[in-house]
């Protein structure tokens, strides 16, 4: 345990042999996960828990047995979206099940295991990423075709755990159309491109509001800049989601299985596609 958390990541630069390198979690001898996308973005505030419950309920309703890992420890928010946040987890010492939506996603969350979900989570990075790793091993993912792994803003601890722990099958990056936005997402891109992670794409939310009388588009934030980062690392823009009143309305009311949108369509494709 020591030598892990004293470890700087930089294997080019270490003489200790870590298991031929592979220091990928176990998955839990019960459980059955089949393809892992990570979800991630350079900063907070710009919608990636959002994308991540649409991506898992439109991959959902392609009839695929789907699952959520919550590895934002610190800032849970996806029991929220699904109505879900009083629910309490189902466990032993040896393992955990994950809660179950009326529409079938399994979820994972830290909201699950706190007494109450007002409660802060005041812990020290290796201790979160450890939490993460749990999540991994001690839960019963019941034949899940794709996980989506939500996780926290930046280039921290839990992405560089999730990234080296699990094995990701494929990201997708999540921005804004501020200008500021274009530079901490070519950090979360560049990040991906030294772990050797595949990129699916980009998906831009917030991207701009429709006149719900005459239909003329609004970019509110100004300007997009997400296609040309999209040029500049070769990526595709998988998706630009629009500020709506129904979405936010079904996060609210934790009702987001019932919001039947096309926005992530793409990126559900480019996903199926991976082999």
């Amino acid at each position: 345990m020591a030598e892990e958390e004293n470890c700087n990541h930089d294997c080019s630069s270490c003489s200790k042999n870590c298991e031929s390198r592979d220091m990928r979690a176990k998955l839990h001898e019960g459980s059955s996960v089949k393809k892992v996308i990570g979800v991630i973005s350079g900063k907070g505030g710009v919608g990636k828990s959002f994308v991540t419950c649409l991506l898992a309920c439109a991959m959902n309703r392609k009839g695929k047995r789907t699952a959520i890992l919550d590895a934002d420890i610190t800032g849970p928010s996806i029991p929220e979206a699904f109505g879900l946040s009083s629910t309490r987890i189902e466990g032993d010492d040896n393992s955990m099940k994950p809660v179950t939506t009326d529409g079938g996603i399994q979820l994972m969350s830290m909201d699950f295991l706190l007494e109450k979900n007002t409660d802060p989570v005041i812990w020290r990075g290796p201790v979160i990423s450890g939490a993460v790793k749990q999540f991994w091993t001690d839960v019963i993912w019941n034949e899940v075709d794709y996980m989506f792994v939500d996780m926290p803003p930046g280039t921290g601890d839990v992405p560089l755990t999730v990234f080296q722990s699990l094995p990701v099958d494929g990201i997708i990056v999540v921005s804004s159309p501020q200008q500021l936005v274009r530079v901490i997402v070519e950090k979360a891109v560049k990040m991906a491109n030294m772990m050797n992670i595949p990129i699916i794409g980009l998906v831009e939310n917030m991207s701009y509001v429709k006149c719900p009388k005459c239909g003329e588009i609004i970019h509110v934030y100004g300007k997009s800049n997400i296609e040309a980062i999209a040029q500049n690392y070769n990526l595709p823009v998988l998706a630009k989601i629009p500020i709506e009143e129904q979405s936010s309305a079904a996060i609210d009311l934790g009702t987001i299985e019932d919001l039947n949108v096309n926005y992530v369509d793409k990126a559900v494709d480019s996903i199926l596609a991976i082999k």
